[in-house]
């Protein structure tokens, strides 16, 4: 039968068909050579693409073969892409339950690509983190040791069965506390500890477990007595036990309590310089407290230099890239997020995130109110009103790009003042802008507030652009997440919205209220020192001038 300019042939065969062999009359074509070329090429790479007729295999025409195999090729790629993006680049580990945790499967499809990439190295690192939190983690033997000598009040352990601890206190409130548990993390792989964080009364309900196999929850059941109340007065605080207060080496001490307020005393602070080669690594149990992000100061000790520029050659990377590895909203928060996102947010052109902290009560002032839409004129982020609405109150223009603003903060005020604006005043170029609001009210520790506070904070993670206030952790962490670059604005003096109201952050990096005065390799106190002039890409915060931050100075300027 002819096929076109060529003869149909069978192909040998095994079953209870006859053998035969015909010859393939092939069609000549004007680019004989690189048809060939490539035919050979997926030859090799690829099996024959067959289709089965009326009990015969037909092989198909050759540009319809290439094309088929080309078309293959590209489909498994792209499969492979989209499992390496659902992986977040590497950062997650292959095997995890998809049902267990949505977010950590489907937020990929809530944010743009990741801003910054993880290293390799970070990427080994982590895996190396998940076997050691498997193998010493709650419910192993060594664990159970552990705990045990803690109990006993047994010293002198070094280390025993290798496995160490860092226990993360909860304070404050949850912008605090998530600062804190990254910093920690980040502290736990550069001394080889098992991170083990303090549930209080919600974690468990907020985050899903980020390594497999095992719980980063310390137990209920936690042998020390009274832990939960160390402070900086502990006769095990850092301070004490290294100046001597507390008589005998450090050997003989079985935990030590690291107190790092943002307004911890100096001595305390020394911690930061510890080499964990002196010290520290001879104390099997860690207590850690802090209310801040104290991960820019890890980068002022000399000990940790290497290490930190071989997972972070970007160092404006640090939370943005540990905090989508650890922090995984659960089903319960990540519902609350999405069934906002997909109702108000998914079909805008452009989102914008608008965090609003209020120093000085609940109540609402028209100088914030100024400030916010003084900052989003004076940025572009916000179109002018300048269309008097009709009766109706329907704006009667041409429909332009949709704008859908989220508004966020402990008075629903702010939000309603700019919704009636648009309302009244549509912008004359057509914009439609659409206004939107969480209110609540803050309250440390009670379990459906802190959920529904996280689920604004990953909300505010997806827009485009975000403004945010200065001193807010709040504000730090939704920029961070979503690895946003925010303006903040300036806190007011005397209840005057300040000039300019609000200025480009350097990094999308969180700012570290409480950093130590130190040069480490002298270990000397300064009252007035720029760590900038140590540690190029630590500099002072644009809300809190004695904070620091991480930066990536050829970033900044590029941006």
């Amino acid at each position: 039968m002819d096929t076109g300019g060529r003869r149909e042939s069978s192909l040998p065969f095994t079953g209870n068909r006859k053998k035969k062999a015909s010859s393939v009359k092939v069609r000549r074509w004007s680019s004989v050579g690189n048809a060939v070329v490539m035919a050979l090429i997926m030859t090799v790479t690829m099996p024959p693409i067959v289709f089965i007729y009326s009990g015969r295999l037909v092989l198909d025409e050759p540009a319809m073969w290439i094309q088929s195999t080309v078309a293959g090729l590209g489909a498994r790629r792209r499969v492979g892409e989209q499992k390496k993006y659902e992986l977040l680049g590497g950062l997650l580990p292959p095997g995890l339950d998809d049902q267990s945790c949505d977010s950590r499967h489907q937020s990929v499809h809530y944010r743009k690509n990741m801003t910054r990439s993880p290293t390799p190295y970070l990427i080994m690192r982590l895996r190396q983190q998940e076997i050691l939190q498997r193998r010493c983690g709650p419910g192993t033997e060594p664990y159970t040791r552990a705990s045990q000598r803690l109990r006993s009040g047994q010293k002198n352990v070094d280390a025993v069965d290798g496995c160490s601890y860092l226990v993360l206190l909860s304070h404050r409130g949850l912008g605090n506390r998530i600062l804190a548990t990254v910093s920690a993390f980040l502290y736990a792989m550069l001394t080889d500890r098992v991170l083990l964080v303090d549930r209080g009364k919600a974690l468990g309900k907020l985050f899903c477990e980020p390594f497999p196999g095992t719980t980063w929850l310390l137990p209920l059941d936690f042998p020390l007595e009274g832990y939960k109340d160390l402070g900086e007065e502990a006769a095990e605080s850092y301070e004490n036990v290294t100046l001597g207060n507390n008589t005998g080496p450090s050997s003989e001490h079985r935990f030590v309590y690291i107190h790092l307020d943002h307004a911890a005393r100096a001595a305390n602070r020394l911690v930061y310089c510890d080499d964990h080669l002196q010290f520290l690594h001879r104390v099997q149990w860690v207590f850690l407290r802090t209310d801040s992000y104290i991960a820019p100061s890890f980068f002022l000790n000399p000990v940790h230099q290497k290490e930190l520029d071989r997972m972070f050659p970007r160092k404006d990377s640090v939370f943005y890239v540990l905090s989508r590895y650890l922090l995984h909203p659960t089903n319960g928060v990540w519902r609350m997020v999405t069934r906002f996102y997909d109702s108000y947010l998914k079909d805008a052109d452009e989102r914008l995130g608008i965090q609003i902290r209020v120093w000085d009560g609940d109540r609402p002032f028209q100088h914030i109110l100024d400030q916010i839409l003084a900052c989003t004129a004076q940025e572009h982020l916000l179109p002018a009103p300048g269309v008097v609405a009709s009766a109706g109150g329907a704006f009667a223009g041409a429909r332009g790009r949709s704008k859908a603003v989220l508004t966020t903060g402990l008075n629903g005020w702010y939000h309603d003042s700019i919704q009636e604006m648009y309302r009244r005043s549509p912008p004359a170029s057509g914009e439609v802008v659409s206004v939107h609001s969480h209110e609540k009210h803050q309250r440390f520790f009670q379990v459906e507030h802190d959920m529904k506070a996280l689920a604004e904070m990953y909300l505010l993670s997806m827009t485009d652009q975000i403004v945010t206030t200065g001193w807010s952790t709040f504000g730090y962490v939704g920029a961070a997440l979503g690895g946003l670059t925010p303006y903040i604005m300036m806190k007011p003096k005397n209840r005057v919205a300040p000039n300019p109201p609000c200025v480009r952050s350097m990094s999308m990096e969180p700012c570290n209220h409480g950093p130590p005065y130190f040069e480490c390799t002298r270990k000397e106190y300064h009252k007035v020192f720029h760590t900038g002039n140590t540690v190029p890409h630590l500099q002072s915060c644009e809300d809190i001038p004695w904070g620091v931050k991480l930066t990536e100075p050829m970033a900044y300027n590029e941006a």
